[in-house]
């Protein structure tokens, strides 16, 4: 499973809802509660989220961060990305904005994958990502996810320590 930090948010567990549908509702009203009810905010940038295409009246970047998989309208829920559906709020709210420092709570980078920008915000120990799409003058998450498999920590550590690397103190 995820690390577990002090300061996030406790996970939303299936068994305490007994059924998907009731679960879905939880999940998507702590969704709602994080990111329409309330945004969070980012420096210099208005914030937005993917909404199109809908599934179920729920937008994509709910879809995005309680599923898998490649293709759009065929990917799967998956448990583990839904019970930690309140972490995203709160690991982008702690985004410091500023190179990070061996003792903050979050670690952050850039990217790009194809013609997209991305900014990756991760737990210390990159058991748990956040990927932000920064669209000029607004940003808008696309995905969180545990990162559960050690090669792929990996791959984030080396992609960080790299993109640090490369910039001017």
């Amino acid at each position: 499973m995820c690390s577990e930090e002090d300061w996030l948010p406790d996970y939303i567990k299936f068994n305490d809802y007994g059924n998907w549908e009731a679960y879905l509702e939880a999940i998507h009203d702590q969704f709602l509660n994080d990111f329409v009810r309330s945004q969070p905010s980012w420096p210099g940038k208005r914030f937005s989220l993917k909404r199109h295409p809908e599934y179920d009246g729920k937008s994509a970047t709910f879809w995005h961060m309680i599923s898998e998989g490649s293709v759009e309208h065929d990917r799967t829920p998956d448990l583990r990305r839904s019970e930690c559906i309140a972490w995203p709020r709160a690991i982008i709210d702690r985004y410091p904005d500023i190179k990070p420092q061996d003792d903050d709570p979050i670690l952050w980078w850039r990217n790009s994958r194809g013609r997209e920008q991305r900014i990756l915000l991760s737990l210390p120990d990159f058991s748990y990502v956040v990927i932000m799409s920064d669209r000029g003058d607004y940003i808008m998450p696309w995905t969180a996810y545990p990162v559960e498999r050690h090669h792929q920590q990996r791959k984030l550590e080396r992609e960080f320590d790299n993109y640090w690397g490369n910039q001017p103190l």
